[in-house]
């Protein structure tokens, strides 16, 4: 056992030699890497490790941290149902409009890929303006006024669907509804940019070998040549709809209000932002960050295994 272990540490030794000429031999790009490794380790490392060390303590910005251990998960958990409505609202919000829009993103790139090149480039800006929009809540609140002004009562008035206007944005049975149809409506951001570009990426000439060794129609192209050419581009896709779908806050917050009838529209980021920003409970708001920091983790990590089937 003894002689074993000398020898593992003997090769980590090697190859951790090895690893420092490499270093020292491309000085000039890790001088190149320097400034953004720097800002990374700033704005991204450093606070979610402090975001960690915050979640066992008590802090409220005024003090300084007390060190509680696992109470705020523990109340957070077990005592907490403001926040189990948070956690079941977005999983809701994350199971429908994270794979939905994650799908409609890449059909419309596929479908947008086979138009002339002037007619995709207007196609492309017309698909991804919802997302960069700013006044797209306040188009939506007029379309959902809970009066006879609001255009979808309006239309259902006058068709005699319904003899009253409906409170849609204030009513908890129809608020998250509609929220998710505004999310899927926005859905189309950066992760469809990069399923046109890696469609646009793919060599033409691996479709003309893949119909000499048996491709007969469209779907089999997209499956064993189109797909397998994209997984850089699909696991983008993914993290992007992911990170967007349990990151919903602005949208309820927008159109339902802060906090929304019922808590019917409430989201983990919504909780967050109240015991963050209202209460300034930063312990707290701390471990509700950690806990969606793992969730999100665990959902990649998901989404990587299912990436990997592709085209196999």
């Amino acid at each position: 056992m003894r002689e074993y272990l000398k020898k593992y540490v003997t090769l980590r030794r090697h190859e951790f030699g090895i690893m420092v000429k490499k270093a020292k031999k491309s000085k000039a790009c890790y001088l190149f890497l320097a400034p953004y490794a720097i800002l990374f380790t700033m704005f991204y490392i450093l606070p979610v490790c402090s975001s960690i060390f915050f979640s066992f303590t008590y802090y409220n910005i005024l003090e300084s941290p007390k060190f509680i251990g696992l109470q705020n998960y523990i109340s957070l958990i077990l005592q907490d149902d403001i926040f189990l409505t948070a956690v079941k609202n977005t999983f809701m919000i994350a199971v429908i409009t994270g794979p939905l829009g994650y799908i409609m993103s890449f059909l419309f790139a596929w479908l947008i890929n086979e138009l002339p090149r002037w007619i995709r480039t207007i196609a492309v800006i017309i698909f991804y303006a919802p997302s960069i929009a700013g006044n797209v809540f306040v188009i939506f609140s007029i379309f959902f006024r809970g009066d006879s002004f609001g255009y979808v009562n309006a239309f259902l008035m006058n068709t005699g669907l319904i003899n009253a206007p409906v409170l849609w944005l204030t009513n908890p049975k129809y608020m998250l509804t509609v929220c998710m149809l505004v999310i899927l409506w926005m859905s189309l951001g950066t992760g469809f940019l990069s399923f046109v570009a890696g469609l646009q990426g793919v060599d033409r000439s691996q479709f003309e070998a893949g119909y000499m060794d048996g491709v007969k129609n469209r779907w089999q192209e997209l499956w064993y040549i189109t797909l397998p050419n994209m997984k850089p581009m699909l696991m983008f896709g993914a993290v992007m709809s992911i990170t967007q779908a349990f990151g919903v806050c602005d949208v309820t917050m927008a159109l339902c209000g802060y906090p929304s009838t019922d808590y019917a529209a409430r989201t983990v980021v919504t909780h967050l932002f109240d015991y963050g920003f209202s209460r300034f409970e930063m312990g707290y708001a701390s471990a509700i960050a950690t806990l969606l920091f793992l969730i999100m983790i665990l959902c990649n990590k998901a989404i990587q295994s299912l990436l990997r089937r592709v085209g196999t």
